[in-house]
């Protein structure tokens, strides 16, 4: 680098073009591609710590809990091109996000690079030439009180995760885990299958009918039932959840309400009674925060909280929107302006307030030195304008920011409603028939946006938004299909990703920035699955939350969780000490039982007991290795060894009800079937039901079994071992019901030769694997098309696949899904099933599809995502130990 040049230093490659070509020749514009070092893992640690609590948590913490920190491979590479550029520099600007974690990544910069020049912290909240430009001339101290915080953050993360991670392997099973955050988000979710498990319906009755004046063609209007004898009718918020009246009003039953609905019809006519008109206003909703626009996402673009900020994350890098992580909903005086401006371009002078609109968030954490999510620059861009630069996720995220702000700073909508009420007398007995009807005398900011709601009851009562004709009290009107229909109330629903995320914000829970990782990591932990937009917990949840309850009750509890963000966000305004805050976090104080004296007074867990959860007096779902099982007890035997009963994947919690587990118990099982005798050796064929589907098993004499495996025991030497009986898969088209023994004899015969290779004498054979079927020729195997080839492919047919390139296109395509060229690689990109499970490719780069969800859940532009994602990552990182400084040079500097 020339002498005399600046060197800026911001978090990711493309931010860096980006920001190159505003700044021009007199700066170099370098990336530290994230974060160069974090905590050291433990095999990072050297020997000399392994006995210290450095060498247990990569914290010292008898040194005012000071974190062992490590770059990572990619981190010193990074250093050293950064340092390189260093020498020649003057000044160095660290321009990473404005955030404790972009403020965390500036100081670990400082303290690695050790700089000799002046140092500047130059932050922006759009990447705009204005902004940018205006950014170099503001720049500010590094704020080491966000430094503290972010620290404080991952301290307490790594000892609450690594405390409490210990105790679920142990007592629920490997590859479990607790966090701070995650595990209060899982018991959100496992709490409202909880409710929904209790829930008790309520049935009701009701009438409705279509209404019209007497004339010909006069248009109808549809009217429900809602008093008799001048008491209200039972409506489903009129039950709580256990199905009982929370007050007094008429419930009818079906024979009732189809009676009255006779009588009713027969008379034919209502007069109208009442007319009641009134004005309102609704006021459009704040311009975006994370959370909200998460929210909005999911709701309006059916994006997960991951994809949306991914997709707001390159909006944010391309200069299209500002800064996508912030508790703000203020705007600057350019934006309001430019959304002023701009619907009143698009709506005339009527649809802004004489007044721009001011909003103000509740949130009081340092991010709210940001402006809300919005359109960049000061004269924003239409989605028609940018649609050529952006793909089609990035132009659907950007369209919403756009209209969400351009509506913020308009006038109220105006709308009137009308309620008529219709009476009827029949079968002796006075009815009362309502409507209502809304019509809007100006829209207002609904000219550009609306906002989306989260899915509701189906028993909560629904506005008749609708038509009415003009009215007058003592108008006769004709009656017509008066229809009795009958109603259950329903329990709460799951939450969806959007609903999770509205829920944890409302109760303190992490902050926005950190939602779309919290839903992430449920997921892929196995503790949530995705029914369509459903949130559905697992019997494993139920299980990690039960311990947390029963023994870390503190560190569950939603009120304890958020106090510790706003104890967070108070060593973030350099109210809080870090170090005295974590001592009384970890060793406790007079007003909390500390995390170690948690840990160390545990007591006695019965794991099975916490595994266990009872469904019936004779049926507990328990949580085993493979998965849940209902252990099933006998009524007349009580001290029998319990019988297993498989639960089928796709039952949720809420769905396993009494009657449903004996329905499970009482059903036939596909096992155990005998198909007959092998005429070869003499043996029973049975078809039997296991865990992973039905398969066959050629039955040993008892006393060449293998004993079963009651109580652990000591292994013995493989010569030792008892024989074991030949087991086979049926195929896929195969039913456990109808296979015979034919059949069953072939596949136990498996694998079949089919023949030899010619030039290498190697025999090939033709066989069924966990992946498929496949042909094999010493240690080279190609998959075939399907598994009845394993059967009927010939010598010839086999050779010709051999012929073909292992990996070229040799036949058509296995894939289970196609889409176009990846723009990066401009390769195709495919959904394969792999080893791991389902995966997308581009023949170059490999994504495993996340748990909870599908090949159909993957469109174009998610497996796009999901490609750059990776690409990003790059390679695991290995780490090299490193002893942490101190932060007496980011003090001084």
């Amino acid at each position: 680098m020339a002498e005399g040049k600046k060197l800026v230093i911001v978090e990711s490659p493309t931010k860096m073009r980006s920001i190159q070509g505003y700044l021009g020749d007199g700066y170099e514009v370098l990336s530290s591609v994230g974060h160069i070092r974090d905590l050291a893992d433990r095999k990072a640690i050297p020997a000399e710590l392994k006995k210290t609590s450095i060498g247990k948590y990569s914290i010292d913490i008898e040194n005012e809990f000071t974190p062992y920190y490590v770059e990572s491979e990619r981190g010193k590479k990074t250093v050293t091109e950064l340092k390189r550029a260093l020498k020649n520099a003057d000044e160095l600007l660290l321009a990473t996000d404005e955030d404790r974690e972009g403020e965390a990544i500036a100081w670990h910069l400082l303290e690695t690079l050790k700089p000799k020049v002046p140092v500047k912290r130059m932050v922006f909240h759009e990447i705009t030439e204005d902004a940018i430009q205006a950014a170099v001339q503001n720049t500010r101290e590094l704020d080491l009180a966000l430094v503290d915080a972010q620290e404080t953050r991952r301290v307490l993360d790594r000892l609450y995760g690594w405390d409490v991670s210990d105790v679920t392997r142990r007592k629920v099973g490997q590859g479990t885990s607790a966090g701070r955050v995650q595990s209060a988000a899982t018991r959100l979710v496992v709490d409202r299958e909880r409710e929904r498990m209790a829930f008790i319906s309520a049935s009701y009755w009701g009438l409705e009918t279509s209404a019209a004046h007497r004339e010909a063609g006069a248009s109808a209007f549809s009217a429900r039932l809602a008093r008799l004898e001048g008491a209200p009718l039972a409506r489903g918020t009129d039950f709580d959840d256990q199905g009982q009246l929370k007050k007094a009003v008429v419930v009818l039953d079906e024979a009732r309400a189809r009676s009255l609905g006779e009588a009713i019809a027969a008379v034919g006519e209502a007069s109208v009674s009442s007319l009641e008109s009134k004005p309102g206003t609704r006021s459009p909703k704040a311009p975006f925060t994370t959370s909200t626009m998460q929210q909005e996402a999911g709701r309006k673009l059916s994006m997960s909280a991951k994809h949306a900020m991914g997709v707001a994350q390159r909006l944010y890098e391309k200069g299209f929107i500002t800064y996508m992580r912030t508790d703000s909903t203020a705007l600057s005086a350019q934006a309001v302006e430019a959304a002023r401006a701009q619907a009143v371009a698009l709506y005339g002078e009527k649809a802004v307030p004489l007044n721009p609109r001011v909003y103000k968030s509740k949130s009081k954490n340092a991010q709210e030195a940001h402006e809300a999510i919005r359109p960049s620059g000061d004269d924003f861009r239409t989605p028609a304008s940018v649609s050529a630069e952006l793909d089609r996720d990035e132009q659907r995220l950007y369209d919403l920011i756009w209209k969400r702000t351009m509506a913020s700073q308009m006038s109220d909508a105006k709308y009137e409603t009308t309620t008529v009420t219709l009476a009827v007398s029949a079968d002796g007995q006075d009815a009362e028939f309502t409507a209502s009807g809304t019509v809007y005398t100006f829209k207002g900011f609904l000219e550009a946006y609306e906002e989306g709601r989260d899915e509701k009851r189906a028993d909560a009562d629904k506005s008749d938004d609708q038509s009415l004709p003009v009215l007058a009290v003592g108008d006769v009107l004709r009656l017509s299909d008066v229809e009795p229909k009958g109603h259950s109330t329903s329990p709460k629903p799951r939450y969806t990703e959007a609903s999770l995320v509205k829920a944890l914000e409302e109760k303190g829970i992490g902050r926005p920035s950190t939602f779309a990782s919290i839903i992430d990591v449920i997921i892929n932990r196995g503790y949530v699955t995705k029914r369509g937009q459903a949130l559905v917990p697992s019997w494993l949840a139920f299980s990690i939350v039960r311990l947390l309850e029963g023994h870390f009750a503190d560190l569950v509890d939603y009120d304890f969780t958020a106090a510790l963000e706003d104890d967070l966000d108070a060593i973030a305004r350099g109210e809080q000490k870090r170090a005295e805050w974590l001592h009384d976090f970890y060793f406790g104080s007079d007003a909390h039982v500390g995390l170690r004296h948690i840990v160390d007074n545990l007591g006695e867990i019965d794991a099975r007991e916490l595994n266990a959860t009872k469904i019936s007096d004779i049926a507990t779902v328990r949580f085993g290795r493979y998965g849940p099982y209902l252990d099933v007890t006998d009524p007349d035997n009580p001290d029998a060894e319990p019988r297993r009963v498989n639960i089928p994947d796709d039952l949720a919690p809420d769905e396993l009800t009494a009657e449903k587990a004996q329905e499970l118990i009482d059903a036939p099982v596909a096992g155990n079937r005998v198909l007959g005798e092998n005429p070869e050796t003499g043996r029973q064929i049975v078809v039997k039901d296991g865990r992973f589907g039905p398969y066959l098993e050629e039955e040993l004499p008892e006393d060449d079994a293998a004993p079963a495996p009651e109580t652990p025991k000591k292994r013995t030497a493989k010569k030792d071992a008892a024989p074991k009986p030949r087991r086979a898969s049926l195929f896929k088209s195969m039913s456990p019901e109808t296979v015979d023994l034919e059949t069953a004899l072939r596949l136990l015969s498996l694998p079949r030769v089919v023949g030899n290779d010619p030039e290498s004498g190697d025999v090939i054979t033709a066989q069924n694997g966990p992946y498929g079927p496949y042909i094999k020729k010493g240690t080279d195997s190609r998959t075939i098309d399907s598994e009845e080839l394993i059967f009927d492919i010939t010598l010839e047919q086999a050779l010709a696949i051999y012929a073909q390139p292992k990996y070229g296109a040799r036949r058509p395509s296995s894939a289970l899904k196609e889409f176009d060229n990846d723009p990066v690689s401009e390769k195709p990109i495919r959904i394969r099933d792999g080893r791991f499970g389902a995966y997308v490719t581009d023949g170059t780069t490999n994504v495993t599809i996340p748990r909870g969800q599908t090949p159909d859940d993957i469109t174009f532009e998610i497996a796009v995502q999901m490609l750059a994602d990776k690409r990003a990552k790059g390679p695991a990182p290995k780490r090299t130990a490193k002893r942490t400084t101190t932060r007496k040079t980011a003090a001084k500097k």
